[in-house]
């Protein structure tokens, strides 16, 4: 069987550039405005596509290098294409977050937009990371989402997966049993509480500061929903359903939000975070 375009999107994370326009690129910009006055060396973990890297040296002439670090050479090519212009202004380092290598640099600034929760439940090693090499005086700008949660963990995007669960037979109650036979933690889970994730962040790093917004998605069209969908999450809901029902699994979330935006005048609504941190 013809694998469908959306399901090709969703292993290679194609797309995302298009995709980030509902939510990452409001994170993106959002960090941009807390960066020092003048940065010198930027690391941007879990770069993606480079879009962080490129809006940084666009908008700060003093940054002298911007590294990305990233686990999708899918992502990394593209990245690599983007930034291509800056020359040795921007190195780019494939890497499991989970478990980061040592880098030879000392920045004094460090960004991780929409990435966090994918590390869970090891989220300590990169913060240990990040302490032992931010430059003195030097900030880490971290965002985290917190979806309210049912008693399941689900919420957020998983709510969405459950009602194309549903959509394409599975009863709604046994959803929570399909994740875990599945093996997929829902990303609500993953996603910790502010108190439970400060208690992590505390051996590692200090709050200088906080911020929060209200992270509104509205979409236009089921498709572009389902191409947001594969883009960002990949195949990582999809795997709840058998190999060939995948086409439909993508459909069924895309008309999930579709529906949700003309009921509700929004797919999802959630808080979002932007740590301002610092070593100890």
């Amino acid at each position: 069987m013809t694998a469908s375009a959306t399901e090709i999107q969703s292993r290679t994370l194609a797309g995302y550039a298009d995709a980030s326009r509902l939510r990452q690129v409001h994170d993106r910009d959002w960090v941009l405005e807390r960066l020092p006055a003048e940065p010198q060396i930027l690391v941007d973990l879990g770069s993606g596509i480079g879009q962080l890297l490129q809006a940084a040296l666009e908008r700060f002439p003093s940054i002298r290098l911007a590294a990305g670090l990233e686990r999708s050479e899918h992502r990394i090519a593209e990245a690599a294409e983007r930034l291509r212009p800056y020359g040795a202004r921007t190195v780019l380092h494939r890497a499991d977050l989970t478990d980061p290598e040592p880098l030879p640099l000392r920045p004094d600034a460090v960004t991780m937009t929409s990435v966090l929760h994918w590390l869970f439940p090891h989220e300590e090693r990169i913060f240990a990371w990040v302490s032992d090499r931010l430059a003195p005086g030097g900030r880490f700008l971290l965002t985290t989402y917190h979806p309210a949660r049912d008693e399941h963990g689900l919420g957020g995007e998983d709510e969405i997966v459950r009602e194309a669960l549903t959509a394409l037979g599975t009863p709604r109650a046994d959803v929570p049993a399909l994740f875990a036979r599945a093996g997929v933690l829902p990303i609500a889970t993953r996603t910790r509480t502010v108190d439970d994730l400060a208690a992590v962040l505390r051996p590692h790093l200090a709050v200088a500061g906080h911020r929060e917004r209200d992270a509104v998605v509205t979409v236009e069209s089921a498709e572009q929903y389902a191409h947001f969908h594969a883009a960002t999450f990949g195949d990582y809901y999809s795997r709840l359903v058998p190999a060939e029902r995948r086409a439909d699994f993508f459909r069924a979330v895309g008309e999930a939000a579709r529906q949700r935006q003309g009921e509700r005048g929004h797919v999802s609504h959630m808080p979002v975070r932007l740590w301002e941190l610092t070593t100890h």
